[in-house]
């Protein structure tokens, strides 16, 4: 075997590695020149006319190179934001979270707003966190913290003061404020559109430079974990300004494509807007914009539903109480019917992505049901529409994304025993319900495309680490327990270009996800050959443990684990 596309001397050879050009092919050694792939060889002798002077060579004997990683879900910007702040994601506990807080306003005296997030509600009795516990802490300032999936915020009393929160408050129609069940006082913590009008309206706003920053940032640990493109599943007009002028200057490096944040308040009268949006920044030109890094805001993100934890998750049947019966409540759709359906034809007609965020099955169906009316219209336009997170799909349901075109977009990280899941989540769905979680296998095998998304700072960023979850549905931090689902697990092939190829097709990236001739040089070299024999099985793949030693996008190294 021996590809190249012409004889002058490679910018990067790595040989040594088993190269993955698609299931059971392989090369032996890659070079790379101006950005592409110029030659694919059996071994080093295939590729050693390409070296010159200026050439690096990487010589990685036992490990692979496989197509960059993309992300087809995450949040970097926000993500980013919380770890340049007061990053509660890699402590356990409610004291751990309160020391965190006492210390990090300490040595900020000047902030006006302790603001950050990552906390679990795991950690609180019933889920529920209080404000007294943040008024010991800091009494002088608001404090307001997003727990881990961005739909709940722990707050003091400062914070509901300044949000002019009190007992006569009323709920939102998307949310629902905390509150203690004798005296009926705001308790602490705000869910869903409670938290998110004291974010937009009362929390001060990043500059545009702290969102470059938090961008910077965050691409910089996505690079390090081998990713080299995502979607960003909430583009606000300001994170959008940030994307643009970091593209602009060159120094965005991944290919992101932004979901444009679909307003649930104004409904269709939004659209001209969005368009404007789409066309300003994909007039933005990148100075590496012809090799494919850059800002493509060419998608619109709805979300759907909230999330099952708090009840917001939308069920075609009420949630289950806890004596074994069933409440009345089936939770909430952020749009109903008639305007999802609406908003999808018309979006479509117009040339968006639609990446729906659906959690329960009733979400899951209203999607489903909006996007076939908008093919019923508009024809199959190829646009890739994705549902994500699908937690709940009924199996009438699963079979429907491949005959509609839908990718799938998993978050294959969630597929897991946790406290969440066994405490609160499979006791208010029930046991029925609870065996239709995340239907990865059945989805796969139904003929659907697959996508995977981190949901970061939901979860971990870490491509490694979903997959291992997508291939065992274990933990990697608690390997002895039980398979989670096991008839849903995906084999490490499915799983690994669900990763790469589904992420990209989802992406409109028809540049990346596979490695060939002539393509773009996105790529990642691990230290381990995971397609090994007997290295990932569906019973054990510790798939976490792998280390990306190099990362390119575009042909440039991004990151090198050995610098």
């Amino acid at each position: 075997m021996g590809k190249s596309v012409s004889e002058q001397a490679a910018d990067l050879v790595m040989t040594g590695a088993r190269v993955r050009l698609g299931r059971g092919l392989w090369a032996g050694a890659v070079a790379i020149r101006r950005g592409r792939i110029v030659a694919l060889g059996n071994d080093a002798s295939s590729v050693r006319h390409l070296i010159g002077r200026r050439t690096r060579v990487i010589h990685a004997p036992g490990g692979m190179v496989i197509p960059g990683f993309q992300d087809s879900h995450i949040h970097a910007p926000f993500a980013g934001r919380e770890r340049l702040r007061l990053d509660l994601h890699i402590m356990t506990g409610r004291h751990a979270y309160l020391d965190a807080i006492a210390s990090y306003a300490a040595t900020h005296p000047s902030e006006p707003w302790i603001l950050g997030g990552g906390w679990s509600t795991d950690h609180f009795s019933g889920g529920i966190p209080r404000k007294e516990d943040l008024d010991a802490v800091v009494p002088d300032r608001p404090v307001f913290l997003f727990n881990r999936d961005l739909h709940r915020a722990w707050v003091n009393s400062r914070a509901l003061e300044a949000a002019g929160i009190t007992r006569d408050t009323p709920d939102p129609a998307d949310g629902r404020i905390e509150r203690d069940p004798v005296t009926g006082d705001p308790s602490g913590m705000l869910h869903e559109g409670a938290a998110y009008r004291v974010n937009d309206r009362i929390v001060p706003s990043p500059t545009r430079q702290e969102w470059e920053a938090a961008i910077l940032h965050a691409q910089n640990y996505l690079h390090s974990l081998g990713v080299t493109g995502w979607q960003d599943a909430w583009v606000t007009a300001d994170t959008q300004a940030a994307y643009e002028a970091l593209a602009a200057q060159g120094r965005l490096t991944a290919r992101v494509v932004g979901a444009l944040w679909w307003d649930r308040y104004q409904g269709l009268s939004q659209i001209p807007e969005l368009l404007e949006r789409r066309e300003r920044g994909l007039s933005v030109v990148s100075p590496t914009g012809h090799l494919g890094s850059g800002f493509y805001p060419t998608s619109v993100k709805i979300m759907t539903d909230g999330v099952l934890e708090n009840f917001t998750g939308a069920l075609l049947q009420p949630y289950c109480s806890g004596c074994g019966g069933h409440c009345a409540d089936r939770g909430l759709t952020y749009v109903d019917q008639e305007l999802l359906t609406a908003a999808a034809t018309e979006l479509d007609a117009l040339g968006f992505q639609i990446h729906l965020h659906a959690i329960g099955d009733r979400a899951v169906r209203n999607s489903l049901d909006a996007l076939a009316s908008a093919q019923a219209s508009n024809g199959n336009t190829g646009r890739r529409h994705h549902i994500a997170h699908v937690q709940v799909v009924q199996p009438q349901d699963v079979v429907r994304f491949a005959r509609l075109g839908v990718v799938a977009n998993c978050q294959a990280f969630w597929a897991r025993s946790t406290p969440e899941m066994d405490e609160m989540t499979i006791p208010i769905l029930g046991p029925e319900r609870a065996r239709m979680q995340y239907p990865f296998g059945d989805l796969f095998a139904s003929g659907a495309k697959l996508a995977m998304g981190s949901d970061w700072a939901v979860t971990t960023a870490n491509p490694l680490e979903q997959l291992e979850v997508a291939v065992t549905r274990i933990s990697p931090k608690n390997r002895d327990q039980a398979s989670f689902i096991p008839s849903q697990r995906l084999r490490l092939d499915d799983a690994l270009d669900a990763f790469t190829s589904g992420s990209a097709y989802v992406n409109h990236d028809d540049q990346a996800g596979q490695i060939a001739v002539g393509r773009r040089a996105d790529l990642v070299l691990l230290d381990t050959d995971i397609c090994e024999p007997g290295f990932a099985t569906l019973d054990a793949a510790p798939l976490a443990d792998v280390r990306v030693r190099l990362t390119v996008s575009s042909g440039s190294i991004v990151h090198d684990d050995e610098a």
